[in-house]
């Protein structure tokens, strides 16, 4: 059996630097909502994750005009198609809520008081200090989050069955090298 197409090194590359990221923006933002209010730490945390989430959008952004103007090498015909399918289902879905969770953390932001940083720059507001439409920024944000971190851990699944299971190769055409 011929092993399947490689992806090309720059969507290799993107992938795996939004993929550390994301893991990264998850990781603080679960974190950093049990800090205490009004502490530098709670302060820092926040501030670290808008500024990766700012971050993570230029390469979102990066990584789906690559995406639209390359196509993903064809999955193997020995998958099953409802597996094809339900990877292609997948990733259409990584690519829209990786655009609501950063669009809703940003407008998050831009409904506060403090704003949008970038490592201590401010960007522009798009909103207005109001507690109410923060308020419902913020659950779109982190429900939407949730999500993205079970269609995560689903990637992360399927990956390790046909890395492990199947041995197809469809697991090395993302790695590096």
């Amino acid at each position: 059996m011929n092993p399947p197409a490689r992806y090309a090194r720059m969507a290799v590359v993107l992938h795996w630097i939004a993929a550390v990221l994301i893991i990264v923006l998850l990781a603080t933002g679960w974190y950093m909502v049990g800090t205490q209010k009004n502490t530098p730490e709670r302060a820092f945390v926040f501030n670290l994750h808008k500024s990766l989430g700012i971050t993570t959008a230029f390469v979102i952004v990066t990584l789906i005009a690559w995406r639209i103007r390359h196509a993903a090498p064809a999955l193997p015909t020995t998958m099953p198609r409802w597996e094809r399918t339900a990877a292609v289902f997948n990733h259409r879905l990584f690519h829209v809520f990786m655009v609501l969770v950063t669009l809703a953390g940003y407008l998050t932001s831009s409904f506060s008081k403090y704003g949008p940083k970038l490592f201590g720059v401010s960007l522009p507001q798009w909103g207005w200090d109001d507690a109410a439409l923060r308020g419902d920024f913020a659950a779109v944000h982190r429900v939407a989050a949730l999500v993205f971190a079970v269609l995560i851990a689903i990637h992360v699944a399927a990956s390790l069955k046909h890395w492990l299971v199947d041995k197809d190769g469809v697991f090395q055409r993302m790695l590096p090298g």
